[in-house]
């Protein structure tokens, strides 16, 4: 698997998978009706956020966008988030995809990473970044509208570095 710079003009093979998670409105906040435009300019965006495709033998299996968590004050935290296509899932796409968010946002001087909103019933990729030294620090009871479960909490996880 190759980790890359997502490019504008890779949107085209990244924008099925984002496509794919937004509408299942499982895991991320976004609107399910969102645009590729418009999930365009929120996943790719300028310096100093940084985002990547995953690909394996010309398959687009998975994206990544990181940044700085805040800005001002909080801009020493980084932040990042991960969507994998359901065909890869699996395969260590998000593990590779959260250690190379790590590894870009410890090169880049962060002192730590900050995951604002992982829906508790996303037990796969809570446990990926427990296993990777994320710890929760908090959950917000109800803040997530799932579609089957009903009104679940969001995890706020940290890793130090």
């Amino acid at each position: 698997m190759k980790i890359e710079e997502l490019s504008t003009r890779d949107w085209d093979d990244v924008w099925p998978i984002v496509r794919e998670v937004i509408r299942a409105e499982e895991t991320f906040p976004y609107d399910a009706a969102m645009s590729s435009a418009q999930a365009k300019q929120v996943w790719i965006q300028p310096e100093p956020f940084r985002a990547v495709v995953a690909r394996d033998h010309g398959e687009t299996l998975g994206t990544a966008n990181m940044g700085p968590n805040r800005a001002g004050p909080g801009a020493h935290i980084a932040t990042a988030s991960f969507m994998v296509a359901s065909s890869a899932r699996g395969r260590g796409v998000g593990t590779a995809l959260c250690e190379y968010a790590l590894d870009w946002a410890r090169g880049g001087g962060y002192d730590g990473m900050q995951f604002n909103a992982v829906v508790e019933l996303n037990k796969a990729a809570v446990k990926v970044y427990e296993r990777l030294g994320f710890e929760i620090v908090g959950t917000v009871p109800g803040a997530f509208a799932h579609p089957k479960a009903g009104k679940v909490g969001s995890h706020i996880m940290f890793c130090k570095f």
